[in-house]
């Protein structure tokens, strides 16, 4: 794409966004409790194939395939080591499949550890865990850098801190909040807004989290605090339900893009899906917003 990622937003154009990486590699045959970011190197046809899926749905975003990509949470399926070299093929995955034609965004998700005082990982042990991952990121070609599906403000602050530090590349942030409007932690969209956007971010707002129902009051708080912010919208495709022995979610694609169309009417301006949907929900979102 032409425009500069940070110039195109100021414009007040709508980006979309892709939707679940996780849900749809385990569809393609990724072992259960197998780290995704395994494929980037071990797959990469697999990945690249996920990536097209999206792109031709009609995703202006393609998110690296590195959720769990910090050595932290690597660290648990023993690839702790890998950290850069797994999160450099992942861009450059990307890169080789957006091309000029989407913008590609390096993923960076929590550490799945408690921070100090709750628990043992410090803020100087989380930001240098994300600032390696950041620079890899940067370095196999990503356009920005989008730290998401937080719910502890502080390791948020670590994750921007880092990427802003580690690359000059735009940073968006989301959390993640459940139906009264706040995160696992305690976090509101205000307080979010508020200690967050100061450390330089492009983009702000909400992904995963419970249902959808709790994404207008989100938009609206960040707004209040935030007039000039450019507001994230990335929610699941519903809410989870067991049916024989599966999980899924409770919003078919159509469904799902009729009500993401209501965001963007309360200010949304990077839209997309998280945990159970798929290429037909971006192509359900593409068309709804064409």
């Amino acid at each position: 794409m032409d425009a500069k990622l940070k110039d195109y937003l100021a414009q007040g154009n709508l980006l979309i966004a892709d939707g679940a990486t996780g849900t749809m590699m385990m569809a393609a045959g990724l072992p259960p409790g197998a780290a995704p970011e395994l494929w980037n190197v071990e797959q990469p046809e697999q990945v690249l194939a996920l990536y097209q899926a999206y792109l031709e749905a009609g995703s202006q975003i393609i998110l690296t395939n590195t959720f769990g990509g910090s050595r932290l949470k690597l660290d648990k399926t023993g690839l702790a080591g890998r950290a850069h070299e797994l999160n450099l093929a992942a861009a450059r995955l990307a890169r080789q499949a957006a091309g000029e034609r989407a913008y590609v965004v390096g993923d960076i998700g929590p550490t799945g550890e408690l921070m100090a005082p709750m628990g043992a990982l410090t803020f100087e042990q989380a930001l240098e865990a994300f600032a390696e991952q950041a620079t890899a990121l940067a370095e196999g070609g990503a356009d920005a850098l989008w730290v998401e599906t937080m719910s502890d403000l502080a390791e948020a602050r670590a994750a921007v801190t880092a990427a802003r530090q580690a690359t000059d590349l735009p940073v968006f942030c989301s959390l993640s909040f459940g139906r009264k409007a706040r995160t696992m932690m305690g976090v509101t969209p205000r307080q979010a807004a508020l200690e967050l956007w100061p450390l330089g971010l492009t983009a702000i707002g909400a992904n995963c989290g419970e249902g959808l129902d709790m994404i207008p009051e989100v938009l609206a708080q960040m707004r209040q605090a935030l007039p000039e912010a450019t507001l994230i919208a990335k929610p699941n495709a519903g809410l989870p339900k067991l049916v024989e022995g599966k999980t899924v979610y409770d919003l078919a694609p159509e469904q799902f893009a009729g009500r993401m169309a209501e965001f963007v009417h309360l200010g949304a301006q990077i839209v997309g899906a998280c945990c159970g949907s798929s290429p037909a929900y971006i192509a359900a979102l593409a068309r709804q917003l064409g």
